[in-house]
């Protein structure tokens, strides 16, 4: 398995044992996070990790540096909350000096944007992503239990003035919360936003104490988003989604199907891991904050590069990420429910 994975490097792209070219790395720099969002994380948060548990700034550098040589060209970092880690601008930095590198992007709530992202564009940071569920006060209170939609819109002006491009708003729709999406949709007619509307996952357990509470009762396919919206905007003097042209699709590596209202400054999108999953096209490999290499979101196998990193020279830790590529499932197979919440994974 690993001399068939070395012959497929040295020939170009690094591709897993389904032929799918694996060439994005998601970074999970820590489990915390300054919400506590439902479908995420209990109230009362995770147990979080201790400062030896999780990995170190230096050693996320070298992952990434070894994660390059065997082809991975773009790096996301997530969390929990990415901004809440020491750190992180220079982490930016770091990775974006590292050869092979072409992208380093973030997702983030939003609320430390205004005071970080400055430093964070001059370290090199291209893009971001701001998870936003709702544009209702209220109901921005009561899904995040603790936060406010003002910091988080003020995270989304800083982006935009900042330059940082594309700036997309991530919302995860679901059912029972009642979302107002024509007004998401309409954020991206005047201002270069990317909206877009991601499927409620079966991630983390969704009965008990700490649970997400996921249904299928509460998924929303895409398709039936996609029309709801097509038809509010009709009703308020609005045309319809068209697809969206290839300049005006945003630059980046996740699998949403991109819409536009006719001369629109942005796009609406859509990602359907459930209704219309994309795994045959799944191009990432993703790292949880205390090292643990998962091959699938929706699969609670993990490899340990943790200790390669700790007592390994850069074979070892070339070796784990070769056996995750080759630990890669066909798809997910509808699986239902995973061991850690969504803020121990990283998305």
């Amino acid at each position: 398995m690993y001399n068939s994975f070395r012959e497929t490097e040295q020939g170009g792209a690094l591709k897993d044992s389904h032929g799918r070219v694996i060439d994005y790395l998601r970074i999970s720099l820590t489990d915390r996070c300054n919400f506590r969002c439902v479908y995420c994380m209990p109230e009362s948060g995770v147990c979080s990790m201790g400062h030896d548990e999780i990995l170190r700034i230096e050693e996320i550098e070298r992952l990434v540096r070894v994660a390059a040589g065997l082809g991975i060209r773009s790096v996301r970092l997530t969390g929990g909350e990415p901004l809440v880690r020491k750190g992180v601008v220079d982490l930016v930095g770091a990775i974006t000096a590292i050869d092979g590198i072409e992208n380093v992007s973030m997702t983030t709530n939003g609320v430390l944007l205004p005071a970080m992202v400055d430093d964070l564009r001059a370290a090199g940071l291209s893009r971001v992503n701001i998870s936003l569920d709702t544009l209702d006060p209220d109901q921005f209170r009561a899904i995040t239990r603790v936060g406010r939609l003002e910091d988080t819109l003020a995270g989304i002006d800083a982006a935009l003035e900042a330059g940082l491009a594309p700036v997309k708003v991530n919302a995860v729709t679901v059912r029972s919360l009642n979302q107002d999406f024509l007004a998401f949709a309409k954020l991206s007619i005047d201002r270069p936003l990317h909206v877009r509307f991601i499927e409620y996952m079966p991630v983390g357990n969704a009965e008990g104490e700490g649970g997400t509470g996921w249904g299928k009762a509460d998924v929303i396919p895409s398709e039936e988003l996609c029309e709801l919206i097509s038809a509010q905007a009709a009703a308020a003097g609005l045309p319809a989604l068209v697809p969206a042209s290839k300049s005006s699709k945003p630059v980046g590596w996740g699998p949403a199907r991109y819409f536009e209202f006719p001369g629109a400054a942005g796009t609406v999108g859509f990602i359907s891991p459930l209704s219309r999953h994309f795994c045959s096209e799944c191009n990432r490999l993703r790292v949880t904050a205390d090292g643990k290499v998962r091959p699938c979101l929706f699969s609670d196998h993990e490899l340990d590069v943790r200790e390669a990193l700790r007592n390994g020279d850069d074979e070892v830790v070339r070796a784990v990420l070769l056996a995750a590529l080759g630990a890669k499932p066909d798809e997910h197979h509808d699986k239902v429910g995973t061991e850690r919440n969504m803020s121990q994974i990283g998305g």
